[in-house]
């Protein structure tokens, strides 16, 4: 099928689709979840020899996917992501009677998705983008990711198996395949409603552009990358130096530092630099060298660390290495506040194993330090209880800078569940207000609509009087079922 054929297959499905009951949706995302469970062994052989990533993240990964469908399949099952709002009539109100208007969001229309080459799973195919989207009562159009052809090829022909079980049309899903001109057209199309993408910042704000120059405007989801900086205050790193520089150097190299909130960025006493950049030196020196996902990938962090490593600011803790192959190791600098400030291109992502250390003589320097920063999808501090009282005043500027903010542990690891925000002011993303995980991420593609004095028989069910779903609902202010 040529592309408007795709998105007419599309529309014709949304317009049944987003009136199946809540039930039925949340049926068929649990089906897509079975049939991947049933086919894990050749997903994980598919997804392991075109990824470099071995068993254990890929059956991993896999777990997160089918937990992605299962939860939203509970969000719809239980309703209340609608917001079904009522406002009774009020026929004796003076000067003027109250209208009967009811609000609940409804589903958008077909949207465009984009795989992510760190992620062949859970960020891609049957991914928090697909699920989301699928649950919200959307048909996806899925571009695959170069990166894992086969990987992804495979996943969709699950998808379209649960489709076709589950009694729903074909154009509720389709999979599709190109380079950087399919993907523009994708988003230029005129049934296109929406768009989710996870990625590079170049592609993802030229998606956004493209989006943005339509006749029609559509949003576009796009979660763009970020060096999820640390902040570390003496206080608890003198008392924790060695277990800290650990942990540091664990989440920075986990994945061989390809995931989207490896700690690239952490802030340090000059009274410790020393003494932490000594651990996270011998740290460092127990990870081995491993390959990345794919040659790109290796060539593009290959090239942004020999650029870092013409800047006379920069010493190196450990330098890089040469690689073998799409073999890397991990690399991390140190720099002084001053020099930070300086120039934006310290904070730029370099995807991979690289940390930059950027040393502070007081704390008062953090204040500048975070009116500078970009928008990060993760902040975390280190600090003891009486630090962070008296650091109120930096807490609430991070605030304005990331989706989420950490005070323990490190920022890899995206929990799938209820309260999770990930997303964050640009140029993390292009939509601050969003989530790409957790139960969140289903009200991107939805929009609100009214209705005024609607028969009480043609209400949908979610907003009738009657509450036949058994919605929690806000009827004239109160919460209540």
């Amino acid at each position: 099928m040529n592309l408007d054929q795709i998105f007419e297959s599309a529309q014709e499905a949304f317009l049944s689709f987003k009136n199946l009951p809540p039930a039925k949706k949340a049926d068929f995302l649990d089906l897509i979840a079975e049939t991947l469970e049933e086919n894990r062994s050749a997903i994980v052989l598919m997804a392991t020899k075109e990824s470099n990533l071995p068993d254990g993240r890929i059956n991993g990964e896999l777990g997160r996917t089918t937990s992605q469908l299962k939860l939203f399949a509970n969000i719809v099952r239980e309703g209340s992501w609608v917001e079904a709002t009522i406002d009774p009539a009020d026929p004796e109100r003076t000067p003027l009677p109250k209208a009967d208007i009811r609000r609940m969001l409804v589903p958008l229309g077909p949207v465009v998705v984009f795989g992510a080459s760190n992620f062949p799973l859970a960020f891609s195919t049957a991914g928090g983008d697909t699920a989301s989207a699928l649950a919200a009562g959307c048909p996806v159009i899925y571009k695959g990711h170069p990166a894992h052809p086969d990987t992804s090829k495979f996943v969709g022909q699950c998808i379209s198996q649960a489709a076709q079980k589950s009694g729903l049309p074909s154009g509720v899903f389709t999979h599709v395949e190109g380079g950087v001109k399919m993907g523009q057209d994708l988003v230029k199309h005129p049934l296109a409603k929406a768009v989710g993408f996870t990625g590079s910042f170049h592609a993802g704000k030229s998606l956004f552009n493209i989006a943005n120059d339509r006749e029609e405007p559509i949003p576009v989801y796009a979660e763009m990358g970020s060096v999820n900086p640390i902040f570390a205050f003496a206080g608890r790193l003198e008392s924790e130096l060695v277990p800290l520089a650990e942990n540091y150097v664990a989440s920075l190299t986990l994945g061989v530092g390809q995931f989207c909130t490896n700690p690239g960025l952490i802030f340090v006493p000059s009274s410790l630099a020393d003494g932490f950049a000594n651990a996270v030196s011998t740290s460092v020196d127990k990870v081995s060298g491993a390959p990345m996902l794919h040659g790109g990938i290796a060539e593009a962090y290959d090239k942004s660390v020999n650029e870092l490593e013409l800047r006379s600011e920069l010493n190196w803790i450990k330098s890089p290495q040469a690689k073998s192959e799409l073999e890397t190791h991990p690399a991390i600098a140190r720099i002084s506040v001053k020099d930070w400030l300086s120039d934006d291109v310290f904070q730029e992502e370099v995807f991979g194993a690289f940390g930059l250390m950027v040393v502070y003589d007081d704390s008062s320097e953090l204040n500048a330090v975070s009116l500078k920063l970009k928008g990060q999808l993760t902040i975390s501090l280190w600090g003891d209880g009486g630090e962070l009282k008296a650091e109120q005043e930096l807490i609430s500027l991070l605030q304005e800078k990331c989706g989420r903010l950490l005070f323990t542990g490190v920022p890899t690891g995206v929990e799938v569940g209820y309260a999770m925000q990930h997303g964050g002011p640009f140029p993390s993303t292009t939509d601050s207000r969003s989530t790409s995980v957790g139960a969140n991420a289903i009200k991107r593609f939805a929009r609100p609509i009214a209705f005024q004095d609607m028969p009480s028989a043609l209400l949908p069910k979610e907003l009738q009087d009657e509450n036949p779903l058994g919605l929690m609902r806000q009827v004239n202010g109160e919460w209540k079922k």
